[in-house]
């Protein structure tokens, strides 16, 4: 099992989380998407690590935007 963690910006609301599970539940492995929205950020359980492409491209499908890991 692998666990990420991304910082989604723009979230505001429990649709905006909603969004962004959904898509991020289309990714293979994904076993389960967890989003603290205070803090805009997102965990991800997965059975590998996911390409950080993978993630960036399934939160811009939702309408977000993965801040940049610093």
């Amino acid at each position: 099992m692998s666990t990420q963690m991304f910082r989604v910006l723009g979230m505001s609301c429990g649709h905006c989380v909603n969004f962004v599970t959904d898509e991020l539940k289309t990714l293979p492995g994904v076993v389960s998407v967890v989003v603290d929205l205070p803090t805009e950020t997102v965990t991800v359980t997965s059975d590998e690590p996911l390409p950080p492409a993978a993630v960036r491209t399934a939160v811009e499908t939702a309408g977000y935007e993965v801040a940049d890991q610093s």
